[in-house]
């Protein structure tokens, strides 16, 4: 996926609260509701709640995001 497809799933998902599956760059899987989407260059960053965690909230680069998809 292109660094924009990535950026607009991830947009959209948050926004209407819908969970997606990550997976990086070493192949790992996160699935999650993004919370918030920061492309800028200083930030570069997506916060989501883990399934079935939501008392949690985590950061990855978007810089590691291979793929994205709705769950």
């Amino acid at each position: 996926m292109t660094y924009e497809q990535i950026v607009a799933v991830l947009g959209y998902a948050g926004s209407h609260e819908r969970a997606v599956r990550i997976v990086t760059a070493d192949r790992q899987e996160v699935r999650g509701i993004p919370t918030t989407v920061d492309s800028h260059v200083a930030a570069h960053e997506v916060y989501l709640h883990p399934l079935g965690d939501e008392s949690i909230e985590i950061a990855m680069s978007l810089g590691s995001i291979r793929e994205v998809e709705l769950l």
